[in-house]
This record gives C-alpha cells, sequence and structure tokens, in this order.
C-alpha cells in the first residue's frame, strides 16, 4: 500500500481549489450539509408504509406534514404505486390525488418540513450575513407543467420565497435544483424552535399564491399559476432526495447511516414500545394508598422539546402483590432531555412503597411522544 503525505492539493492555476469527482471540498459539502432530515424518506414511525388521509397539519412519513385547507382531498403513502426511485434511492414519499377537487383562492394543499432553529443558525438569515443556499430533489408526477412550493419564516409566515419548476414528462423522475438568495430581514430563530419552513404545492390558491424567484412580505406558499395535483382525480406526485445545503450549487445527496438518521427522526417524534415489547422496570408505589405506581422509563434519544404524550391502555403486572391490572394509565414528563418519564397507574392494589411492575402496551401505538415544530 502506498501512502501520499502532502501539505496541500492546489490546482493548475496554483489555487486550493482542486475537485473531488467534481466537487469541491468545502465546510458545506462535506458531512452534515443537508439540512433535511428523511429527505430519502426511509423512516415511516407512524405508519409503517400504509396508506393514510392525512389531516391538517398532520404528519406521514417522519417530519413531513401535510398543512391542507380541506380534508380528504388526497392519500399519502411510502412507496405509492411501488415505482422504481431513482438511482440511489429506496424510497420515495407518495401523494394521490382522491377526486377531481377544484380550488378555491383561498385553498392550499401542501406537503412541508420545518427546521429547527438549531439546524440552520449558520445561515445568518435575518442578517447582513444572510447565505445563499440550494434546494434540490428528485420528483415524479402522473402530469405535466408548472410546480413549485415556497420558503417562508416559520409560524407566521410573514416572509415568503416562491419558487417553480418544470416537470415535462409523465411519470418520470425529474431532478430539481433551486438556488435561493439569503434574507437579511426578518425573524428566524436560531434555538430549539421553529424557524424555516419549505413547502411543496399540491394545489394553492391566488392568495397564497406569489411571483416566483423573489422575496416578499406575506404567506405565499406556491407560484402563480402553479399546477393544482388535487385537480385531478388519481394523479400522483412521488417526491425523495428532498436536500437543502449552504451555497449556489446542489451537490450529491448526503446519505447518512440508518441509525443516524432514525436518531435524528425521533428528536421529534419516538413511539417507546409496542404490544410486541414487555418491560420489567423497578417501581415507586403512592405511598401506600396501594392504588398508584410511578416508574422511569428511557426515551430512544432526548426530545427537543417537551412532547406532547399519547398513549393506549398499558397491562400491569404487580409482581408485589402478585395482581395485573389493564387500565387507562396517564403519562407525564419528569425531564424530556434526560431521557426519562414517568408513568402512572391507577389499578395496582396492595400497599408495598417499592414494587417490581411488568409493563405491556395493548395497542400497536405504544407510547407515543411527539415533540414536532
Amino acid at each position: 500500500m502506498s501512502t501520499l503525505k502532502v501539505s496541500s492539493i492546489v490546482d493548475t492555476a496554483g489555487g486550493n481549489t482542486v475537485t473531488i469527482n467534481g466537487a469541491t471540498p468545502t465546510v458545506n459539502n462535506t458531512m452534515g450539509r443537508n439540512r433535511i432530515i428523511n429527505g430519502d424518506m426511509r423512516i415511516d414511525q407512524r405508519n409503517a408504509g400504509a396508506s393514510v388521509t392525512p389531516t391538517s397539519d398532520s404528519y406521514t412519513l417522519d417530519r413531513w406534514q401535510f398543512p391542507l385547507s380541506q380534508a380528504s382531498k388526497l392519500t399519502v403513502q411510502q412507496n405509492a404505486g411501488s415505482v422504481t426511485p431513482p438511482a440511489g434511492f429506496s424510497n420515495y414519499l407518495g401523494v394521490t390525488s382522491s377526486s377531481a377537487y377544484s380550488i378555491t383562492s383561498t385553498d392550499y394543499f401542501l406537503l412541508g418540513h420545518n427546521l429547527e432553529g438549531n439546524s440552520v443558525a449558520d445561515f445568518g438569515w435575518g442578517t447582513a450575513n444572510a447565505k445563499t443556499v440550494t434546494l434540490s430533489f428528485w420528483v415524479r408526477s402522473s402530469l405535466t407543467g408548472t410546480f413549485g412550493g415556497s420558503v417562508v419564516n416559520y409560524g407566521g409566515a410573514t416572509l415568503s420565497y416562491p419558487f417553480s419548476y418544470s416537470i415535462a414528462s409523465a411519470n418520470t423522475w425529474t431532478q430539481v435544483s433551486v438556488t435561493i438568495p439569503g434574507q437579511t430581514s426578518g425573524s428566524w430563530p436560531t434555538n430549539n424552535s421553529g424557524s424555516i419552513t419549505i413547502f411543496f404545492s399540491l394545489g394553492v390558491g391566488a392568495t397564497y399564491s406569489g411571483t416566483a424567484g423573489a422575496w416578499a412580505s406575506g404567506a405565499y406558499y406556491a407560484p402563480t399559476g402553479n399546477t393544482s395535483v388535487v385537480g385531478t382525480s388519481g394523479a400522483t406526485f412521488y417526491i425523495t432526495g428532498v436536500q437543502l445545503e449552504v451555497g449556489s450549487v446542489a451537490t450529491e445527496f448526503e446519505r447518512r447511516p440508518y441509525g443516524t438518521e432514525l436518531a435524528l427522526c425521533q428528536r421529534y417524534y419516538q413511539i417507546l414500545y409496542s404490544t410486541t415489547d414487555s418491560l420489567m422496570l423497578a417501581a415507586r408505589g403512592d405511598g401506600g394508598a396501594g392504588t398508584g405506581c410511578f416508574f422511569a422509563v428511557p426515551l430512544a434519544v432526548p426530545l427537543r422539546a417537551s412532547p406532547t404524550v399519547t398513549t393506549g391502555t398499558l397491562s400491569f403486572f404487580d409482581t408485589d402483590s402478585n395482581s395485573s391490572s389493564t387500565s387507562a394509565t396517564t403519562v407525564s414528563m419528569w425531564d424530556a432531555r434526560n431521557a426519562v418519564i414517568s408513568l402512572y397507574n391507577n389499578g395496582f392494589t396492595g400497599t408495598s412503597n417499592n414494587r417490581v411492575a411488568t409493563v405491556t402496551p395493548t395497542s400497536s401505538t405504544g407510547i407515543q411522544m411527539n415533540s414536532e415544530l
């Protein structure tokens, strides 16, 4: 084996601009450059690949949300239609129109991705040093025409950058790249709250449509004249390989290890246990009343913030009193960042203050911890 040791590599003009596989290595195009989580649509904790009809602002595949002005106009599924993804990808998010709906001026049907301020703080948006960024993705539709979306500030959407792109061939994967100039004004948080939202339009009315390719004040979710996917019954819209990075050139999609991508998703949403899991945990009684039991359960990863907790009925077996109980259970947080929760069951018997309990969820949804933006 040969070893090459040099102090620097320069191009023929004497500058440090040598390229590797067509790209010039910088801090922005190496590891960590893609700010989108689950951009290759691999993670689907909530539905495990099943088709769903989203309600407004609900999440489907991890980190992908659907703001909708009307319900029941589309379905969403990982790998819907079972088409072959672009080379190098195994999954995509698929949208199918459920009817031929004529959108009104105030309608909007959107696929959205919210970015936490911690993830985009180096963009410098809202300052004189705001950086240009590039959004790239693979898209496929049964329709052709002008499609689009928008980049907005999270929450109020008081600043918007509508963008457009074309799909010239139906049912053919098309790679798209959009360069977005940095925004020097407005509020773009740099903490664990929401900062930037990226929207892909599935049909947006005139009220929320604006001029493509320019920043504007107000809430504009798509370019004027964008194609309405929900306007054609059975129309499809598939997307994968979504990447947002600093710079004016799209680089190759950054593929993170599966475990890393899952952990990034679990910062915002995680299902702790399903019906196949059974836990034996040291428990603390309620001080002698004989009706309660508290115990700690570790989270998969620390959450972004204190979550909304959803759980169905849990089945308990109390080894102290040799009794079992199945009852509604409340769940509350001790400290989300230190990854522990407490559960309380109101069905135990016995008076011992220290117990060991076996806990099994009876619902397939398990214990859901939701800390989405």
